[in-house]
């Protein structure tokens, strides 16, 4: 008997991974913030969804607790009870293949001459093995297969001749990347964003402190307001229930990651000033006036193609249903894995309703196609299911280019837009047509401007140089 979950994440592996949701939550007096970063976390769950951790600060000592699974999975009323702090922060976390064990959870704690510290990180540094290897060389030893230690590592050794702000000012100075950290050291939490914007990271004000997030969708469930987005290059630092604002760089490029919009966050959450629901939708409808078709029903591939299908739905006077019933149940298994499981993986997860697509024209909306397998399955489920026509529109562009700046993405080879037409995709998958959105009208929908938003996975622009690959761009 073996764990066969990733078999029965096809689904989802059709999908590129954000890697990580961060939370940080700073309220002097209140030693049970632990509880509320495990509901941030909760709200997070869809960034990261293998090892989820929370560590507490209490007059500069520091608890945690990570494991494995989900976060319901992981905490119950007795550890959060223990963890008790009034700063503490918190991590979900989706690991790539051979990464996925407990060792590699987050947050991490670094005990110093000085004390501790935990950081919690979402992103991926560009230039991790080379500083990895320059360490290892001085005698540094590390725990973990994670860049995320690097980044604390070097804290950790700036740290002896310097204070906190210092320390992690120095560090950046080091690192390369994409990076959204939450640091918690003495009694301080610190929030820093990298300097393209990348990965978000925003602030939200409660009555009796601040709290920070991957995404702005948490701020309600915590009583929170939104104050407004770190800016790219910045480091906040809240002490005695004050926030100071430090740049520790600029002149770069702003990027912010445009599969934010397209799929990762949710649709409550704001990001850069700008709604993902509102984003989300211009994308269907700008979707709908670029490739036009005659239907009888729009439907999305539930759930994240939905926003956008409401769009082109109401673009295109074509009306909005619903084609697929998503199972939201299905976890771990241990069941021997057979040629028929690795068949049913996808119906696992979805099922038609036939009522809703027989003998009608189905207007697909998918947010995105990365290897096109499961595309396949699903169009053929349609079909099987007696839709006389599919035709499949994809709100986000042809994805052409991996990430290197925390998203889980296959190699170039295993991107199906990077090595084939789009009329031989739509053969592939056994659509009647297929269309996606263009460059130019996700950029429109997500209403940042061009300079603004990283369409590198798209266009193969990227907005920094990537060393450890020998490549090199202009900001």
């Amino acid at each position: 008997m073996i764990d066969i979950n990733q078999e029965l994440r096809t689904f989802e592996d059709e999908k590129f991974h954000d890697e990580c949701g961060v939370v940080g939550v700073y309220e002097p007096g209140n030693k049970h913030n632990a509880r509320s970063v495990y509901f941030g976390l909760h709200s997070l769950q869809h960034r990261g969804q293998e090892s989820a951790g929370i560590a507490v600060n209490l007059g500069g000592k520091i608890q945690y607790y990570k494991e494995m699974g989900l976060v319901q999975e992981i905490f119950n009323d007795e550890i959060i009870e223990r963890l008790q702090g009034d700063i503490a922060i918190g991590h979900v976390r989706y690991s790539t293949a051979g990464e996925s064990h407990a060792s590699n959870a987050m947050p991490l704690v670094v005990y110093h001459k000085g004390g501790a510290l935990a950081l919690a990180h979402n992103g991926n540094l560009v230039n991790a093995r080379i500083l990895r290897e320059e360490m290892q060389d001085n005698g540094v030893i590390f725990q973990t297969s994670i860049d995320s230690e690097v980044i604390a590592a070097l804290i950790a050794k700036h740290l002896k001749n310097s204070s906190i702000e210092e320390a992690i000012t120095q560090t950046l100075q080091v690192v390369k990347g994409a990076y959204a950290l939450v640091i918690t050291s003495g009694n301080k939490l610190i929030g820093v964003r990298d300097p393209n914007g990348i990965r978000p990271l925003c602030i939200g004000k409660t009555a009796k402190g601040f709290v920070l997030s991957s995404e702005s969708c948490i701020f309600s469930l915590l009583g929170a307001q939104m104050i407004r987005d770190v800016e790219p290059g910045e480091m906040v630092v809240i002490e005695n229930n004050e926030i100071k604002s430090y740049t520790y760089a600029k002149g770069c490029r702003r990027a912010s990651c445009a599969f934010e919009y397209v799929y990762f966050s949710r649709p409550d959450s704001d990001i850069d000033k700008r709604n993902v629901y509102t984003a989300r939708n211009l994308c269907g409808k700008i979707l709908a006036k670029e490739h036009p078709v005659e239907g009888d029903v729009v439907i999305s591939v539930p759930d994240s193609g939905t926003v956008a299908a409401i769009g082109y739905a109401k673009e295109s006077g074509i009306p909005y249903g619903e084609g697929f019933i998503k199972n939201r149940y299905v976890g771990r298994t241990f069941i021997q894995p057979d040629q028929r499981m690795r068949e049913l993986s996808v119906k696992l997860k979805l099922n038609v309703l036939k009522e809703n697509v027989a003998g009608k024209r189905v207007i697909m909306i998918d947010d995105s196609i990365v290897r096109g397998t499961t595309s396949a399955k699903i169009v053929k489920m349609l079909k099987d299911a007696g839709a006389k026509e599919v035709h499949v529109r994809v709100a986000s562009p042809p994805v052409t280019d991996p990430c290197f700046f925390g998203i889980d993405t296959p190699d170039k080879s295993k991107l199906i837009a990077a090595t084939h037409t789009i009329e031989e995709i739509r053969k592939g998958m056994g659509a009647d047509s297929l269309g996606y959105i263009s460059v130019e009208g996700m950029i429109e929908a997500i209403g940042l401007g061009r300079e603004n938003v990283c369409t590198a996975c798209f266009t193969g622009d990227y907005p920094m140089e990537l060393p450890e690959l020998g490549l090199r761009f202009e900001d």
